[in-house]
């Protein structure tokens, strides 16, 4: 019965310290991420704490601190892939340092937002990775500043007075899109985007049209902005696709600044029988797995989000950990790939698969 007992009794930091060899503050200081204690004194703790099954009692801990080994995480959805690998990556980096990251989407409203930041702030996180639905100066860093938080933001920031951002950098992966676009001959481009007033699209938008008068003062970019979701872009699109071919004179190119804007255009050519690149040209803001594998593969700008998480729990810890001065902004390059869907005006499609860069 007493070995039943022990065998279902949850293991303690002193059962770890004991298998491991070492003291119970050493086996404290590995699990807080602590990079003082010797490395073969931290694996024997790790080792024991795998093969033990070992779990840090939360509550117990907390009794003990201001604040709980939480990092909370809110982004504006979780349904595109980037979104989704972001919690992934901040997720591992936090339970890296023994933190448990809680995640919530503040679904595009900014009422929202500040509502899950004040329950963040009422369970005492320990700090906050904020993607806010706007910019760097809304309701949720307003009151991130007001209560003295600590918080990092996220991608559409571009840099704060409060704050440390981390995002990509979009101004200049636009301008390399409006490079590869000029260079194969396009003249009249059209960008689809999603809410000016998010900073990013901002970005996007002016390093594009910027790069683009610059190598062709005789370009024409049309520009479709679209605040509600894909059924009024949708709508958009097909009313501007129908009045430019009246007219003969749509677009060879689109640049879309946002997924879901790629995809639906992408549907609205094909409803209209148009392939890439002959038709048209067609280049995305982010990647995904269907831009791929779909023929032709379409071109996209992928966001470095594994440099992005990584970069942003870094500085958010040294925060946590004391750290002053002043707020920094980060930006953190994007890549470019130029795929089959993206060729001169009047082409045929290319054989051959995979990424150009």
């Amino acid at each position: 019965m007493a070995q039943k007992e022990a065998q279902q009794r949850r293991p303690s930091i002193h059962d770890v310290a004991s298998h491991a060899g070492v003291s119970a503050a050493t086996v404290s200081k590995v699990l807080s991420g602590v990079t003082t204690v010797k490395p073969e004194n931290a694996q024997r703790v790790l080792d024991a704490v795998e093969l033990l099954g070992y779990r840090v009692d939360p509550l117990a801990s907390d009794m003990r601190r201001a604040k709980r080994r939480i990092i909370g995480a809110i982004m504006p959805e979780f349904e595109s892939e980037f979104f989704g690998q972001m919690v992934s990556e901040l997720e591992g980096f936090a339970e890296q340092r023994g933190y448990t990251l809680v995640a919530a989407s503040s679904r595009e409203s900014e009422a929202r937002e500040k509502e899950i930041l004040a329950r963040m702030h009422d369970w005492r996180v320990a700090g906050v990775v904020l993607a806010p639905v706007r910019n760097e100066h809304g309701p949720a860093a307003g009151f991130m500043k007001a209560n003295g938080m600590t918080g990092v933001l996220i991608d559409r920031v571009l840099a704060d007075d409060a704050f440390d951002t981390v995002s990509a950098d979009s101004a200049a992966a636009s301008a390399e899109v409006a490079r590869a676009l000029v260079g194969h001959g396009h003249r009249h481009i059209l960008v689809v985007g999603l809410g000016q007033q998010a900073a990013t699209v901002r970005a996007r938008l002016e390093g594009f049209r910027n790069t683009a008068l610059k190598l062709a003062p005789d370009i024409r970019i049309d520009v479709v902005l679209c605040e509600s979701d894909v059924g009024p872009l949708r709508a958009l699109l097909h009313d501007y696709f129908s009045k430019r071919e009246a007219g003969g004179d749509r677009p060879t190119a689109v640049y879309s600044l946002f997924l879901k804007g790629t995809l639906v255009a992408l549907s609205e050519f094909r409803r209209r029988g148009w392939h890439c690149p002959n038709d048209i040209s067609l280049v995305g803001f982010d990647d995904a797995e269907w831009m791929q594998v779909t023929w032709p593969a379409i071109a996209a700008v992928v966001q470095p989000v594994r440099e992005i998480a990584g970069n942003a729990m870094e500085v958010l810890f040294r925060r946590i950990e004391g750290e002053r001065g002043p707020p920094r902004a980060r930006l953190e390059p994007c890549k470019v790939l130029m795929r089959e869907s993206v060729g001169s005006p009047g082409s045929v499609p290319h054989s051959g698969g995979g990424d150009r860069q």
